[in-house]
């Protein structure tokens, strides 16, 4: 009896530090995890995968499964060593078509079920992180019941600004596979150079392709010119025919959909240059505005959509749509001839007619348009689904008015922000949009109630790249911020409440990135947010009234009249909601009154303002402090003036006085002759 007690102690003892240790750490976390209370899977060489689903899945699952788990084998037959991907009819607990099950224990083996082979493909993606997890040699037992909260789960790419080869985005669909996003837009075309071959046009890639200038930023620099593909200076680059199915392809084989942005009306200087025909001025140079008063805008337009059809299958072509200027439009005899013979009154309504006219045309062609936001200037086309950037508000628009909407607003979804304090990081086009921030995301609020919500169909992380040249620094920016991503787009709302248990989870996925070949942001190493951001700060001023005697601009209100009184300052970035804008003029760009309450001592008054060049954000040239006692007659204190240099760096500067006065009003006013001057919190003890 002994020696029986003894060895069934020895066995406990042997299995309890492998179940101890079995880690369930998947990103995106799964809808439910339970871990079993049994043995692990072991997984060695003779552990085989069985497949059981379509033919065309099963391709796609065995292409996938060389290169995900290149140490197992498929077979055709059952064994007790084996995990089992199928198909079955219905699964209990699961209401997507991407869902998924997933069972695991020593004794049973492993299965996958799902309804569809991209279920399949999401349970396969979770096993191999659980294997990653473990050491490489065991799956923990756990029953795993998941399936993702929104349908479209999306990354924007920029080639056009500065070029990547194919090579580049067949590794960045790998990892958005492993992260279970599906939908990839591919901003093939803007102002910097056209990437996709079109045979009708040849011009785009034999010159609107290519630039006497390596990167975005030296090509802005010397005049934004193009040049023959022939020429010695000449950088760029445009994907084949036969590279774009290859893309395609290396895509459907993961699940994941390819949406092509063609941009129109705007962001076509390089069109315009290569065809100048097709703009108002038929400037050879180009200009960013299509002409939508001339028949051959059209005839171009329909022309590359039918060549661009013929080679992407996805139900979706975005158009782009943003930003345009439509100056020339509103002198251009073709655009006024147009709006008179339609009866559209402005500019806004001749963007709304050619977004419409081209969205008949690829609905005639079984295909639906989307674009970003600006596509609801003027009225948005009858079947149109639109990215929402600037803020969530044109999403909510556009899905209360029953248009499907895609999330994707600056302040959490643009990776080309810094991601840390920004002197310890490479170049970026401004703002901060930390690891946390991205996490904290919520795209379709319960308080829109269901009406709105079920139009929202997902969120879209994007990477624009003008200031991003390499492959190395485009992975930097965008790891690990698209692990969060994909959590915010895939995982359900009340399971993403912790954000320390997210972060510990990243590291250990950013090391597996790495060994992988990947670049990623040391995320170990993070400093935050700056120092100032962190703690409230008390001063006499806060809580008191102030008075503006200038308006703020409505796009960066922050917290409204209590912005400069309310404790809070600002982060690394104006979109944080504690920096407010003012829009430059030849009067004082901020003018506002502090009422103290009562005539006090007064040792310091001051206010922090940044600088960001890249978004014509300026420190002011000067800065006026004066106080009062009757908020009539003010007496100056101080007046600071600095000498505005252009530079690559986010700075912060401090304009202030310090001395000995007394009063019961301040007024701050500052002044600037460009861009936009931001500030936080006015100071004062």
């Amino acid at each position: 009896m002994k020696k029986i007690i003894i060895a069934l102690a020895g066995l406990l003892l042997s299995t309890m530090p492998m179940m101890s240790q079995a880690k369930v750490n998947i990103i995106p976390k799964p809808s439910a995890v339970q871990v079993l209370n049994a043995s692990p899977f072991s997984v060695n060489k003779s552990t085989t995968v069985l497949i059981k689903a379509p033919a065309d899945d099963k391709r796609h699952l065995e292409s996938v499964l060389s290169s995900l788990l290149p140490d197992l084998k498929v077979s055709g037959k059952k064994s007790s060593n084996q995990i089992k991907l199928e198909i079955v009819k219905q699964l209990l607990g699961v209401d997507s078509a991407e869902g998924y099950t997933l069972t695991a224990d020593a004794k049973k083996g492993v299965t996958v079920n799902a309804t569809t082979g991209a279920g399949l493909f999401y349970g396969l993606q979770s096993v191999a992180q659980l294997l990653e997890e473990n050491g490489g040699t065991a799956i923990p037992a756990v029953k795993i019941v998941d399936s993702p909260r929104f349908d479209y789960r999306g990354m924007m790419i920029d080639v056009s600004r500065n070029f990547r080869d194919k090579e580049f985005i067949k590794k960045q669909i790998d990892a958005m596979a492993r992260l279970k996003l599906n939908t990839m837009q591919f901003h093939l075309t803007d102002g910097a150079g056209w990437r996709l071959q079109i045979d009708k046009y040849p011009r785009l890639t034999e010159y609107a392709a290519w630039r006497p200038a390596d990167t975005w930023k030296e090509w802005t620099a010397n005049g934004s010119e193009y040049c023959e593909r022939t020429d010695p200076r000449a950088h760029g680059g445009f994907y084949t025919k036969d590279d774009i199915r290859e893309i395609l392809d290396y895509a459907a084989d993961r699940y994941i959909t390819v949406i092509p942005e063609i941009e129109m009306p705007s962001h076509s200087e390089e069109v315009t240059a290569a065809y100048p025909e097709l703009s108002c001025t038929h400037n050879p140079k180009g200009t960013s505005d299509f002409c939508p008063g001339n028949e051959k805008t059209f005839e171009f337009i329909e022309n590359v959509l039918d060549e661009v059809m013929e080679l992407f299958p996805s139900e979706y072509i975005n158009i782009g749509g943003d930003e345009a200027p439509k100056t020339n439009w509103k002198t251009c005899e073709l655009c006024k001839a147009r709006m008179e013979s339609e009866g559209i009154e402005n500019v806004d309504g001749l963007q709304s007619y050619l977004i419409h006219r081209v969205e008949k045309y690829l609905n005639s062609k079984g295909r639906k348009l989307i674009g970003w936001d600006e596509i609801m200037e003027g009225g948005i086309a009858p079947n149109a689904a639109v990215v929402s950037w600037r803020g969530i508000d044109g999403g909510i628009k556009a899905a209360e008015s029953g248009h499907n909407a895609v999330m994707a607003p600056g302040r959490f979804c643009y990776f080309d922000g810094y991601q840390d304090a920004p002197d310890s990081q490479p170049e970026a086009i401004g703002g901060y949009l930390p690891l946390e921030l991205v996490y904290s995301f919520n795209p379709a609020p319960d308080s829109l109630g269901r009406a709105v919500t079920d139009y929202i169909k997902g969120v879209e992380g994007t990477l624009f790249t003008e200031y991003i040249a390499t492959d190395k620094h485009a992975e930097y920016m965008l790891y690990p911020r698209m692990y969060a991503l994909a959590e915010v787009a895939w995982t359900p709302q009340d399971k993403r409440n912790d954000y320390s248990e997210f972060r510990s989870r990243a590291l250990a996925y950013n090391s597996r990135m790495k060994d992988r070949g990947y670049n990623v942001f040391d995320l170990a190493s993070e400093i935050g947010n700056r120092p100032e951001a962190i703690t409230p700060i008390e001063h006499l001023g806060k809580g008191k009234t102030v008075t503006y005697n200038r308006n703020y601009w409505r796009n960066y209100p922050a917290a409204g009249a209590s912005t400069f009184t309310d404790g809070i300052r600002g982060g690394w970035n104006y979109n944080d909601g504690r920096w407010q804008g003012f829009v430059s003029g030849n009067d004082d760009r901020i003018d506002v009154t502090i009422d103290l309450e009562k005539e006090q001592p007064l040792s310091y008054i001051g206010a922090d303002f940044m600088q960001i060049c890249g978004p014509e954000v300026w420190f002011p040239t000067k800065v006026v402090i004066s106080v009062s006692d009757n908020g009539t007659d003010f007496t100056p204190l101080a007046t600071v003036e600095h000498e505005q240099v252009r530079d690559n760096k986010v700075s912060f500067k401090e304009y202030a006085w310090k001395g000995q006065a007394s009063g019961r009003y301040v007024r701050f006013q500052a002044f600037s002759p460009q861009g936009v001057t931001f500030t936080d919190e006015i100071v004062i003890k």
